[in-house]
């Protein structure tokens, strides 16, 4: 098979057993214990493994006809990550690259909705399986390695209530992609902000909007079902978690032209999104087709090559790194933990499809180049203090008022 001659290149450090569609097993790579033991089945087609891996490995384990005989997934492709893109590439996989790399999403107001809907307005009770009780999705602070996974989201939104720079009552916050109004409710309950939220998911809409009722903040929160190009402003502060990735490449200036015309010209904005610290590129085609079609993930110089068209300053910029791959394995190994709960809601095929995207995406971010960014934008170069001792003290002070006896 011409897959196992790509793998057999690619692999250099560390080993993987491989059974072949014949049933003769491969050990490729160092020589060393296996981490795992890949299975092909008799259906697995070496054509469609080979002509986009990044794709094909993919589909081929969510129908069944790759498998890992231990269960160990994850191992399989951290395997590979480490190898992928060193002195070992193979010249099929670097064509692949070439062709791809200037794809960008076009994602006008019909066709986000429709993407938003394809993956947020999945079953409510698939989420309640392994996001918080918040149902934050999206990349958690780990101010501690032990740290659980209701205490990183809790971290993360003091955070970013930090960088908003709430520091006065009755500020109005646009929350851009609000999801299921987790943060909207915490600025509003926590720090008195009147916050609207938008969002193109209709589930995501309706428990926000249940949630908004039982809220102690009252009017002070509202969500709306719209895309944020259609939002009138002005507001004092604008916060997006988790939406920039959908915006899509061609929309970048759009987007960032839009910011500007919501903000107060005193206003804060921060952006907290997923992108690449290396070159830009396309995002993975599994993720693409059949986790979250029209997405696409930034290179830095994306962002602020669009960011400086618009006359917006940059006034802060944080990466962190490594606390996306901790949320991910949280994700990954509560889903697993409740699997058969997973499939009185959906199908094996729908399993086996949602472990590959966790387990892939907690790979890009602890071996490739997945980073999450977190870009604070005014208007003003004055608006925020010159240093960040005005964050840590505000997020001290909140995490000292919230755990209060």
């Amino acid at each position: 098979m011409i897959f196992l001659r790509i793998l057999r290149t690619i692999l250099r450090r560390g080993s993987l057993a491989v059974i072949d569609r014949g049933g003769r097993r491969h050990l490729l790579g160092d020589g060393s214990e296996p981490v795992a033991t890949l299975r092909l089945s008799p259906q697995a087609s070496d054509w469609h493994l080979i002509r986009n891996p990044m794709l094909g490995i993919g589909e081929a384990y969510m129908d069944g006809s790759l498998s890992v005989d231990d269960g160990r997934l994850y191992e399989v492709l951290d395997l590979l990550a480490r190898n992928y893109g060193t002195e070992a590439g193979h010249p099929w996989m670097s064509l692949l690259e070439r062709v791809t790399a200037r794809l960008k999403q076009s994602n006008p107001m019909g066709r986000a909705r429709s993407n938003v809907a394809h993956h947020y307005d999945l079953s409510p009770a698939l989420y309640d399986l392994f996001l918080d009780s918040d149902r934050q999705y999206s990349c958690a602070y780990f101010r501690s390695p032990k740290d659980t996974l209701e205490e990183a989201q809790l971290n993360k939104k003091r955070h970013i209530a930090a960088k908003l720079m709430l520091d006065r009552p009755g500020l109005k916050v646009l929350d851009i992609g609000s999801g299921w109004g987790g943060l909207a409710l915490y600025l509003a309950e926590e720090h008195g902000a009147e916050v609207t939220g938008v969002t193109l998911s209709e589930e995501q809409y309706a428990h926000a909007r249940e949630r908004a009722a039982r809220s102690p903040a009252g009017e002070r929160v509202s969500f709306h079902l719209k895309d944020y190009r259609e939002q009138q402003g002005p507001f004092d502060r604008i916060v997006s978690v988790g939406m920039f990735e959908h915006v899509g490449k061609r929309h970048y200036l759009e987007y960032f032209a839009k910011l500007r015309e919501l903000l107060a010209e005193d206003g804060v904005a921060l952006i907290h999104a997923i992108g690449y610290s290396d070159m830009p590129a396309p995002i993975n085609p599994f993720i693409r087709k059949y986790i979250f079609p029209g997405a696409d993930l930034p290179a830095m110089s994306e962002v602020f090559t669009e960011v400086e068209k618009t006359g917006l300053y940059a006034t802060d910029l944080e990466l962190l790194r490594l606390h996306y791959a901790e949320t991910l394995r949280h994700w990954r190994e509560r889903f697993l933990a409740r699997s058969e709960e997973v499939l009185r809601i959906y199908d094996a095929r729908f399993l086996r499809m949602w472990e590959f995207y966790l387990a892939l995406c907690e790979v890009g971010f602890r071996r490739r180049t997945n980073i999450v960014f977190q870009l604070q934008l005014a208007k003003r170069i004055d608006t925020v203090p010159i240093t960040r001792d005005y964050m840590f003290e505000a997020e001290r002070a909140a995490e000292a008022r919230e755990t209060k006896p």
